[in-house]
């Protein structure tokens, strides 16, 4: 069985915002923009990775959504506590000082793991939790 990931999904409160960081900061390409009802889902992804992307959503957009439940997620997306990605660099320290100079929401400077795993922790504008691991 051959199986890839093709798409993972992650809340936006403000595309501006999400564009800035995930391709000015993180250097990813944007693939898609797709504005519908004053509402804007954005697809990015690492250039070298065609084949793998983001999707950046409208919180809560799904029309069968109650008040309540888009208020309980929007809650969740302010803790940072709804949405989070696994990202894997080379250079942790690099990206690390990029993310940092760039004001990104640092949570965890590059730490050796009791796990054995090098990785760092910060949220994106809409506070997703985004851990970055090293790689060889």
């Amino acid at each position: 069985m051959d199986i890839t990931i093709h798409y993972a999904f992650l809340p936006h409160t403000d595309a501006d915002a999400a564009l800035a960081f995930w391709c000015g900061t993180l250097g990813f390409e944007l693939r898609n923009d797709v504005g519908y009802e004053g509402l804007r889902w954005l697809t990015v992804g690492p250039p070298n990775q065609p084949e793998t992307s983001i999707v950046l959503h409208p919180p809560a957009a799904d029309p069968g959504i109650t008040d309540e439940e888009r208020r309980v997620v929007l809650e969740l997306i302010a803790k940072g506590s709804y949405g989070s990605l696994a990202l894997a660099t080379k250079d942790l320290d690099g990206l690390f000082d990029k993310l940092q100079a760039s004001g990104a929401d640092v949570v965890q400077e590059p730490t050796d793991q009791p796990w054995g795993v090098r990785d760092c922790a910060f949220r994106d504008p809409t506070g997703n939790m985004i851990r970055i691991n090293e790689v060889s």
